[in-house]
């Protein structure tokens, strides 16, 4: 009894699998052709570019220091404010060196001395020569060693008053006191306040910078390439900058320098470009603006094109698929020129009208 139901068993399964198998191929015999969706070829400009990130700076910036150390005693500028060469914009309060004045002072009484000895000589001498004792040559001796000691003397004076003071008495418009614009533009940045402590600026010293000053009406773009593109940009070439704090707007720009070496960041040679913003852009750039420079390597304008997704290769030759008929295609190999890493020029093998084939199926989109 068992054994007849095991029979049964197999015998209905094999008859399902057999219903199952005609029922399936029966499907696909009913199941609708593929339709492929078909792009037509069209005209463009089509451009060729990389791409530099950077910052817009300005090209002259000029970081004004003190000519002594000292303290601030009086600033006279504040950022965003447009100064002139020459004017000042701080004055320094001098803090002296007690060494230095020390030796100032021993000069001081030395030529003092000095001064006073010549002229008791100076003196008995005109008596001297009034009384026709020395000759007049003897006296121009006398009077040429009282001037030089009178010269020692305020010379000495002078430099006592400029450790004390910053400033000398035959010299007050010229006082190191007093840090004036070196250039005309606006003052960027000002690090330092009223009663801050400044160093001066010497050989061994950069000293204080006291506040930044740039001609915000020349503006340039720095910014880093990576090794494998710097070799296809050149100076001469066209740029496009974005700006990321100014919407909708670009800004063309020139490329004028390519740094001849390198510097390494992250396992990378990166090279340092820098390029000049036309001055005929309306928006105020502000110094630090972050910009991304596309760099025009080559661009070819009113040309036919497609979408370099649709190209096929077969060997070293190109071609994509054109229909004929309604989807029917056939094999056309075509000429290609320059992309864009999206479009492709079409230099030959294509007109306008033709449907080109889409790797894509209508009925997957969907």
């Amino acid at each position: 009894m068992l054994k007849k139901i095991r029979n049964y068993t197999i015998i209905l399964l094999l008859l399902g699998g057999l219903v199952w198998t005609f029922y399936f191929l029966y499907e696909k015999s009913n199941k609708p052709p593929q339709v492929f969706e078909t792009l037509m070829p069209f005209d463009t400009s089509i451009i060729k570019k990389t791409v530099a990130t950077g910052s817009v700076t300005p090209r002259k910036e000029v970081n004004m220091k003190s000519r002594v150390s000292g303290i601030i005693d009086k600033l006279f500028i504040v950022a965003g404010q447009e100064i002139k060469e020459g004017d000042v914009i701080a004055r320094i309060k001098i803090i002296p060196d007690m060494l230095n004045m020390a030796n100032a002072e021993n000069r001081v009484n030395t030529a003092r001395l000095n001064f006073d000895n010549a002229k008791i000589d100076y003196d008995r001498n005109k008596t001297l020569m009034d009384q026709n004792v020395i000759s007049k040559s003897e006296m121009q001796v006398v009077e040429l060693r009282l001037k030089t000691a009178q010269e020692e003397l305020q010379a000495a004076e002078n430099q006592l008053q400029i450790v004390k003071d910053g400033v000398s008495k035959s010299g007050q418009a010229a006082s190191n006191t007093l840090v004036k614009s070196t250039i005309t533009g606006m003052v960027l940045d000002v690090p330092v306040k009223e009663g801050g402590q400044v160093i001066e600026s010497n050989t061994f010293n950069e000293g204080t910078t006291i506040c930044s000053v740039a001609n915000m009406g020349e503006m340039i773009f720095e910014g880093k390439l990576d090794e494998s593109e710097v070799g296809k940009v050149k100076s001469g070439m066209d740029i496009v900058l974005t700006i990321g704090a100014i919407d909708k707007e670009s800004f063309k720009a020139k490329l004028e320098y390519i740094a001849p070496k390198g510097t390494s960041e992250n396992g990378a040679m990166q090279f340092l470009i820098r390029a000049s913003i036309g001055k005929e852009n309306s928006s105020f750039l502000r110094a630090g603006y972050s910009a991304n420079a596309d760099i025009i390597l080559d661009r070819r304008d009113s040309v036919l094109a497609i979408p370099e997704s649709v190209l096929q290769f077969e060997k070293e030759k190109t071609f994509v698929e054109v229909e004929t008929k309604p989807q029917v295609f056939e094999k056309r190999f075509v000429e290609t020129g320059l992309s864009d890493g999206i479009n492709i020029e079409i230099v030959k093998g294509l007109k306008i009208g033709d449907k080109i084939k889409q790797a894509q199926l209508l009925e997957e989109k969907e």
